[in-house]
Formats: C-alpha cells, structure tokens, sequence
C-alpha cells in the first residue's frame, strides 16, 4: 500500500484526471463519427417517428413558464393543504438550520469541557445534547413527512387533473388512434408524473436551505469583515451558476429522451404479455426477443452517454462548486487579517486574531457551501426542465385533443395526387354531425381513415329505426371505419351525417371487453350500480337478459351479483360474446353495431337474440359473413374494396354473400 501511495501525488491526479476526460472526448467523437456514417440509416428511421418540431428542454424563460403554468394546477389555492405542507417543511428547514448551529456550539463545549479535564462541564452539556435530542428527531422527521406527503399531494392534484382531460369524451382513443404526437401515453401519466413532482419538492428542499444560510450568514460576515467579502461571493455564484447553466442545457434533452425511450422498452414488453397467446401459436419468441433486446439496447447506450456526459459534468461541478468556491472563500476571509494596516486587527493579540478568524472562517465556509449546493442545485433544475417539456406537452396535446385538433403523418402528397384526374380536398372535422333520434343518413360523406386515406369518395344512404342493415365486403374496405366514423371516434372529412347521440348508439366488437368488477358490472357496464337502480331495473330483470342469452347458469355458478372474478379469463370465448348481448338488451339503444359479434355463438342462439332484438325495438347494423343472418335484415350494404359501395334492399334476387 505505501509502495502503491507514493505514486500518488498532485501532478499524477491530474494527469490521470485529463486521461479520463481525453478519453470519453475520443469516445464521443466516435460515437459522432458512427452517426454520421450512417446517415441514410437514421433518416430512414425517423421517417417513421413523428416529424415535428420537438419542444427543447433548457432552463430559460420558457422552463419557468411551463412550471408556473403546472404549479397552479398542483397549487390551486393560496390557501390549500400544499401551501400548509410548504409552510411546514420552510419552518421545519428554520428549525434544522438552528438546530444544526446548536449542535456545534454544544458539540465544541463538549470537546472543551474534556480536553479541559471538567466533569461538571461536561455532564451539563452532555445531558443538554440528550434532553434536545427528541426535538432534533422530530424536526428531521417533521421534515421528511413534509416531503412526502407534499410530493403525493402534488402528485394526486397533477394525476387527477391530466385523467380528468384523458378520459373527457374519446380523447384516450384520440391519443393513441388519431394523434402521433405521444407514443406512450402511459408512461407519462404514471411514472414522468410522479418524478416531476418528485423533483420538484426536492428542488424546493434543496434551495430553501442553503438560501436560508446564505442570507443568515451574509448578515453576520457583513459585521464581522465587512460587505465586500460576501458581495465577492456572490458574484462568484452568479457568475458560476450562469457558466455551468449553459454547460447543463443537454441534461433536460437527454432527460426528455430518457423517458421516451424507456416508454417505448415498457410498451414493447406489455405487447408481449398482451399477445402472448398469439406469440406462442406463431412461435414468436425468438423475434419477440430481438424486438426487446434492440429497444432495450437503445436505451442501454443513451443511458452510457448520459452517464459519460454526468461524469464530465460532475467534474466540472466539483471544480467550480466546491473547490473554487473555497478558494475565494480564503481569498475573501484572508484580506482583513493579510492586510497589516488594517484597522480592525492594528492592535488584536494573537488570540483575538485566531479567535476571530475562526468565527469569521467558519462562517464563510458555510456560506460557501451553501453557495456551492445551490449551483449544483441547478444541475436538478436542468433535469427538472426535461420533465416539465414532456408533461407540457401532454397537457398541450390534451387540450388540443379536446377541441378538436389532432396530429397525424397524413398520406404523402405523391399518392394523393397519383389520381389526377378527380382530387378530393380532406379537412378533418369539416363535416357536419347532426343529433336525430331513429334516424341514421350518410349525406355526400367522404369516408376516409384519419391520416387521409380514402376508402369512399362519397357516401349517400339512409337508414330509420327498424330496417335492419348487413354491412358486407372484403377486409380493408371499410367497414370498420364506418363505424368509427359513426361512433364520433374518428373526424368527419366533409358533407353531414345524421344520428342519435352518443348513448343511443351502442357498439358490440367481435371480443366483447370485460370490465374490473362484479359479474353485475359486465351485463350494466359502462353503469354503475346507482344508476341501475336510478333505471329501475332489478336484479330479476338483470337474470332475464342472461337467460335470453343463455347464461343464467353462470349466476347460479358463482351465487350472487357480486361475485369479483377477472372475468376475461373466467368466461369462454362465445361466453363472453353472449354477455355483450346481454349488455346489449340491458341499454336498449335504438342503433347497435354487432361487428362479428356472434361468430362464436351456436345458430340456434344467434337467431333468438336477433329476433329478440328486433322485439324490444334495436335497429341492427350487422358485419357478419353468415348467410343465415340476411333473413334478420332489410338492406345490405356492400363495398367492395376499392372506392365502390351499393346500398340496396334484401329480396328473394340478392345473392347472398357469405358461408
């Protein structure tokens, strides 16, 4: 060990110091080098990201107006529980800073009173330490359930607020089938959430006190030697704090992409658990695994950038922060007592000199870490920067969603223009929506999917309550988006459509979803019990809707209505067909969409429940590839793939499609 410390010196440190950093330097041009080599490569794949203008994460005006804008959603109120909680941890911190100066004064009377061989003195002091020391306890942990509690307050205000606008209307759906502006919705309601106002409590810990020290200190300096010192200083940290800011700025970008690529590793993992059923019939789990590993691996090599660039970054934060800062600190504490003409000391002993200095040095060596936390407090500051771009940016799509507006890589110009002959301007929402009851008409309405892909130039029909419709045609004709087009979630690209509102259209997809709850909760879904209540509908007639579609047995299986089952595991797939039909009889809309709804239903059951709908007053639009359905409908409906529909009455001369 001694052979190995002598090699250890001041000139050695540096230079092996300027090697790492000349290393990672040679690391990083590499790393640019490889970018630029592949350059074909990575605008190909950015083609298929979102192409916009990309918010930029920095400490700048635009930072403290988004954090302004976020706070008065975390902070609603001057007078609300988080101003309690930020009164309690500002006292708390007032508390601690006197609490900490206490400890030295009896602290040093303890060390004098045994290097001075008292006992009584010693006793006194040592038995003041133990009476204080449940109040230091409960000030520190005072302090931390300050924190806590503030950041989950912080957290449930910004929570419930960004769900209030996700779940308004369709906006979820919007999100994630409309706008391309946000991948993982997920991941920035849950976990960028909460470290933003985990940052931002911490940011607040971690100013208030050192500002706290820095005031209390410069007003005791100030006194002792004078204004100048502690006016050097501070100049010190708004000099440093400015240089390292701009040294900071790619903190909050790489924050920024952080997040997203960490999203997008989550989201490629939940596909897997997903679809793992279809994955394992395919086999897949070789592909499914290179999938992974490559998303896993861009966010393995951002994250060694990151943690290079944090490496440059804290070395220059030390050097500037700590070790300069000290140095000036000496600078400042040594002019009056190096300066022999100095008035203060022209007639000081030598113990008054010593005495003096040691009140005036530690005192300015506080104050100088103080100043030096605050300046490393702005590296959190630039990374706070990063989350508050990505949750502006979410509360900015939010909005937009709600009005109306979304964002989408429409059709390239080439193919829309590849028909020159007849062009059709797309607006979305240009249409208009007109609410009738029992009454749905299609009048010169382009259907086309939400990036501007035409599927129908213009779509004329009509259909009143009780004309059952059969919606048939090749896969990628359009079915499905007529529905969608029909249940508002997708925009309207021009003439007018007419139809009831929304809760008198009710849709019921080929795999019906199963809700968290009850098996109440699956026949009312989306109600609740209040309001089935509210409709008067019993438990009896709840029954009769099972026995119509022949589950009554499941009831009698599990006991009672509240039996709590994860229900999408529990019951079979045409069970589950069947329990969306009998969700169906529960609402009575007067339109409903069965979109291959039936496909895993015996025919025998299938035609009760369609007689039975036709019973109680349920116009049907109809997606099913069975001949022995037409017989329940009064027109067909068929496209044909290519921009082509016809919309025609069912007679003894329609040939039917199908099996």
């Amino acid at each position: 060990m001694a052979t190995f410390s002598k090699y250890v010196t001041a000139k050695n440190s540096c230079l092996a110091g300027g090697g790492l950093l000349l290393l990672y330097l040679l690391k990083h041009r590499s790393q640019t080098r490889k970018k630029h080599s592949l350059k074909g490569t990575s605008q190909l794949l950015v083609s298929t990201e979102k192409d916009g203008k990309k918010d930029k994460a920095a400490v700048d005006k635009v930072f403290f107006l988004r954090i302004v804008r976020i706070l008065r959603i975390m902070m609603p109120r001057v007078f609300c529980m988080e101003t309690a909680y930020l009164l309690l941890i500002a006292s708390m911190l007032v508390a601690r800073t006197y609490c900490d100066v206490w400890m030295i004064q009896n602290g040093t009377m303890i060390e004098s009173a045994i290097i001075g061989r008292s006992t009584k003195d010693f006793k006194i002091f040592l038995f003041s330490f133990m009476k204080f020391m449940p109040v230091i306890a409960l000030v520190n942990n005072f302090l931390k359930l300050g924190l806590n509690e503030l950041k989950l307050r912080f957290r449930e205000r910004l929570t419930k607020k960004l769900y209030d606008q996700y779940l308004l209307g369709f906006t979820y759906y919007k999100m994630g089938n409309l706008d391309n502006r946000i991948a993982n919705a997920d991941q920035l309601l849950t976990q960028d959430v909460e470290k933003f106002c985990n940052s931002v409590v911490d940011l607040y810990s971690n100013l208030s006190k050192p500002l706290l020290d820095i005031f209390l200190y410069i007003f005791k300096l100030a006194s002792a030697i004078g204004a100048q010192g502690p006016a050097i200083m501070m100049a010190y940290l708004l000099i440093s704090g400015l240089f390292l800011t701009r040294l900071r700025r790619p903190i909050g970008k790489m924050t920024v992409t952080e997040q997203r690529y960490e999203g997008e590793y989550r989201y490629v993992n939940s596909r897997l658990i997903t679809n793992s059923e279809e994955i394992a019939f395919y086999n897949g789990n070789l592909r499914e695994k290179q999938t992974i590993h490559s998303t896993f691996k861009k966010l393995v090599d951002h994250l060694h950038n990151f943690i290079f660039f944090r490496f440059s970054m804290g070395f220059v934060d030390s050097i500037i922060a700590k070790y300069v800062a000290t140095v000036v600190g000496y600078l400042v504490v040594s002019r009056p007592f190096l300066n022999l003409s100095d008035p203060r000391h022209l007639h000081s002993t030598h113990a008054e000199l010593l005495e003096d200095y040691y009140q005036s040095g530690r005192m300015l060596l506080r104050m100088s870490q103080a100043l030096g936390r605050i300046v490393l407090a702005g590296r959190e500051m630039t990374r706070l920067s990063g989350f508050t771009a990505r949750i502006t940016e979410l509360m900015t799509v939010l909005k937009e969603l709600n009005a109306g507006k979304y964002e989408r890589t429409m059709v390239s110009q080439q193919e829309r223009e590849a028909d020159t002959a007849e062009k059709t301007i797309l607006v979305p929402g240009s249409g208009q929506i007109i609410n009738r009851d029992n009454i749905i008409k299609f009048d010169h309405t382009p259907l086309a999917t939400p990036n501007g892909d035409l599927l129908i130039r213009d779509l004329t029909f009509e259909v009143r309550s009780g004309t059952n419709v059969l919606v048939c045609g090749p896969n990628g004709c359009g079915k499905s988006s007529l529905f969608r087009v029909l249940g508002e979630l997708w925009p309207l690209f021009g003439g007018s459509l007419t139809k009831p509102e929304r809760g008198k259209l009710f849709y019921v997809p080929q795999r019906p979803y199963m809700t968290l709850g009850s098996l109440r909760d699956q026949v009312i879904y989306p109600d609740t019990v209040e309001e089935q209540w509210r409709k008067g509908i019993s438990d009896q007639v709840l029954k009769d809707y099972l026995d119509n579609v022949q589950l009554g047995h499941i009831l009698d299986r599990e006991g009672n209505w509240d039996v709590v089952q994860d229900w999408m595991d529990v019951l079979s797939g045409g069970e589950k067909q069947r329990m969306a039909m009998a969700r169906l009889f529960y609402h009575k809309p007067q339109f409903a969409i069965l979109d291959e709804c039936t496909s895993a239903v015996s025919v025998d059951v299938e035609d009760y429940i369609y007689s039975h709908c036709r019973t109680v007053g349920i116009t049907l639009f109809t997606v099913s590839h069975r001949k022995s359905l037409w017989k329940h409908h009064e027109y067909y409906l068929h496209m044909d793939g290519r921009g082509n529909y016809e919309f025609k009455p069912i007679t003894e001369q329609t040939v039917e499609f199908g099996s």
